[in-house]
């Protein structure tokens, strides 16, 4: 069943992978990063996001910013030898973990996903598209989430509402826009072995079409 979420915010960063250090946001959201927010609304085991359509409703403006960024890690077998132990330090300290990094990021952000959800095999028998319907749309209009949404990572978080009115597409984004190459989503089919998808994106009149899997435009 169809749903329509409009979402904003000061800041995005959907991270372009082929950047190691320095971080590189997308022209625009990427279909995983809607997802992701459609989840933090509200995600059951009975029901899978799908992705049909991105409107970008404001021009697309980067900006650069630096960002302190942790750039250690506590390993398993320092946890586990913690716990075998019974003493030692399960932390990491900032100044020496701390480091500043450049990221070129998106500025005055503004979206309309376009999403329906599927039912899975893990829903209940009294579970239904039309319930799970009304308590998408009654948890987005009183602004409840279980965590809160984000832009590509959470210091940008996102404000989000049901949309009730398709906002015009900006002058400069009518027409037709290559994207390039786009993270589409993370294939978790098989769990020791999740690999990413993409697909060759584009903007027509500020709308970003998302290609089903099994359409052929989604490669790994």
């Amino acid at each position: 069943m169809a749903i329509q979420v409009e979402a904003w915010g000061e800041y995005a960063l959907f991270s372009r992978p082929e950047f190691k250090v320095e971080h590189v946001s997308y022209d625009c959201m990427t279909p995983s990063a809607a997802r992701g927010l459609l989840e933090s609304v509200f995600w059951h085991p009975g029901m899978r996001w799908v992705i049909d359509r991105i409107h970008v409703c404001a021009p697309i403006r980067f900006t650069n910013i630096r960002r302190n960024e942790v750039k250690d890690t506590i390993s398993a077998r320092r946890v586990k030898t913690v716990m075998e132990k019974g003493r030692g330090e399960l932390y990491l300290a900032a100044p020496e973990s701390i480091q500043q990094r450049a990221a070129m990021v998106l500025r005055d952000v503004h979206y309309v996903i376009d999403a329906h959800f599927e039912m899975t095999e893990s829903a209940a028998p009294s579970d239904n598209p039309g319930k799970f319907q009304d308590i998408v749309k009654r948890r987005l209009e009183r602004g409840q989430c279980y965590s809160m949404p984000y832009f590509g990572t959470r210091e940008f978080p996102a404000h989000f509402r049901r949309c009730m009115e398709l906002p015009s597409c900006p002058d400069e984004l009518k027409g037709v826009r290559d994207l390039g190459w786009m993270l589409w989503d993370m294939d978790y089919s098989d769990p020791a072995n999740i690999t990413p998808k993409f697909f060759r994106a584009s903007l027509a009149d500020g709308v970003m079409t998302v290609p089903p899997p099994e359409s052929g435009e989604v490669r790994g």
